[in-house]
């Protein structure tokens, strides 16, 4: 079986919902097909399930132009994210023009034809088929959604817990009451260590090296003045623009001032961590702000769960695993239950 569209678009995440809209919008005339190989929409929200999943940029720039973000928290929740993404589907007739469980395997452009082939597996049935276009948009996201990246680590079939990786969270995960060790320091570490301190015994990020991060309000004061008096659409307006100019001007003065930025994203997070805590070791990293990414926290929650005493940092290297925990390169060792690798 063969289907000739003009466009298909690869992947119905936030970027194949946004290219549906603007073909409708700018090429009324032109047919297209999404094309999803998961069983839902959303990408990357569909995907992960691990406690306390979030957003780590504000909605109101990672949003749709389109369709204003109305919901209270600018740092969202997933729940709220794929809440929001079927609507700008549904509201827009995108959803009539996605085909799930169909996974492109193959793709072969003619220049006789001056066409694309591809090949096309549907999941539910196994069956092949083919759809051929006149212009191939990939928006199947920058990362192999089959399996995330997990180092090797010597010892691991020794080791008498769980090892779990958070792209393959399951609902059977028992973290209550447990030591938990988090391995990584980016967004998904700092996400998960305040989302199971509370219902683990302990949560540890452990980390080879610190990364920048910072505090924010996951609730935005400016949107709740301006919405006392302003259309939604103009308040969503205001703010995009808003934080778009100041993620410039932040941007600019990290990269201009490199020092001056460093002590001040510093100075923030010995405030919110309180004594007791060697921000030189494990929250001041060696290379300048925006180098590599900078973390966001809202509302200081993974601070806060670090200054109560339910979670903890430490900087060092794996030796190996061991049955109860993890041996570090220093000697120390750390006891673990579960050991979520948020690795990549």
């Amino acid at each position: 079986m063969s289907e000739h569209v003009d466009v298909v678009v690869i992947g119905a995440g936030i970027s194949g919902i946004a290219a549906g809209y603007y073909l409708q919008q700018r090429c009324p005339r032109k047919s297209y097909l999404v094309l999803e190989g998961r069983a839902d929409l959303g990408g990357t929200w569909d995907l992960f399930r691990y406690p306390g999943i979030r957003s780590d940029s504000d909605m109101y720039t990672l949003g749709y132009a389109f369709k204003p973000w109305t919901a209270g928290k600018a740092i969202a929740d997933a729940e709220d994210i794929m809440a929001y993404l079927r609507e700008a589907a549904t509201e827009n007739g995108i959803d009539s023009h996605i085909r799930f469980q169909h996974r492109v395997t193959r793709a072969e452009w003619s220049s006789d034809n001056n066409r694309w082939a591809l090949s096309v597996e549907q999941g539910a049935t196994g069956e092949a088929i083919q759809v051929t276009c006149n212009f191939l948009l990939g928006c199947s996201g920058y990362y192999n959604y089959e399996a995330g990246y997990t180092p090797e680590f010597a010892g691991t079939d020794s080791f008498k817990g769980r090892i779990v990786h958070p792209q393959n969270w399951t609902d059977d995960i028992d973290y209550a009451g447990k030591m938990v060790v988090i391995i990584g320091s980016g967004a998904t570490a700092v996400t998960l260590v305040p989302a199971l301190a509370g219902k683990a015994e302990h949560v540890t990020m452990l980390q080879r090296s610190p990364t920048y991060v910072v505090a924010r309000p996951a609730t935005d004061p400016f949107v709740t003045r301006l919405r006392r008096g302003l259309p939604e659409a103009w308040v969503y307006s205001l703010v995009r623009w808003k934080n778009v100019l100041q993620n410039m001007f932040l941007f600019w003065y990290a990269r201009t001032f490199p020092q001056r930025a460093k002590a001040m994203i510093i100075r923030g997070v010995s405030d919110a961590v309180g004594p007791g805590v060697d921000v030189d070791r494990h929250f001041t990293p060696t290379y300048n702000p925006w180098d590599q990414r900078v973390c966001l926290v809202p509302d200081a929650d993974l601070f806060v769960s670090i200054r109560n005493g339910q979670a903890s940092v430490v900087t060092d290297h794996i030796e190996r695993f061991t049955e109860r925990g993890i041996l570090l390169k220093s000697g120390d060792t750390l006891q673990a239950d579960l050991v979520v690798t948020a690795t990549g």
